[in-house]
């Protein structure tokens, strides 16, 4: 299973596979035929309030981590298909973060490479 993360804003590569939008909300600036996006899961994005916390510094990453893995439990189908993609496909989690180390992408990638 190869899941990757990788930024909206990095060029799209054929070894992409199949690019998955896991923003809640578009990327600024980026034209939807440029993204290149094969689904967009706005489902199972950090819910306003828990992404806003983290970004005012209300709560740090721990608790942030803690409190997206909580939220993803309510999504079993949704992470069942993503899981399955990334067996068929490589998969890229596409992101418009920043930090490229802590972000709910990353929380992400690690989820769905457990096995159940």
């Amino acid at each position: 299973m190869q899941i990757q993360i990788k930024r909206v804003y990095s060029p799209v590569v054929a070894e992409d596979g199949l690019r998955v939008l896991v923003d809640r909300l578009w990327p600024r600036g980026m034209k939807k035929e440029d993204a290149k996006i094969d689904l967009w899961t706005k489902d199972i994005t950090p819910s306003t309030a828990l992404r806003q916390a983290y970004h005012q510094d209300l709560i740090g990453w721990e608790e942030f981590r803690e409190k997206y893995l909580l939220e993803l439990q309510q999504y079993p189908e949704r992470l069942t298909e993503l899981r399955t993609l990334a067996q068929q496909h490589k998969l890229s989690l596409i992101t418009a973060a920043k930090n490229e180390t802590q972000n709910h992408a990353v929380i992400l990638q690690a989820l769905l490479q457990q096995t159940e």
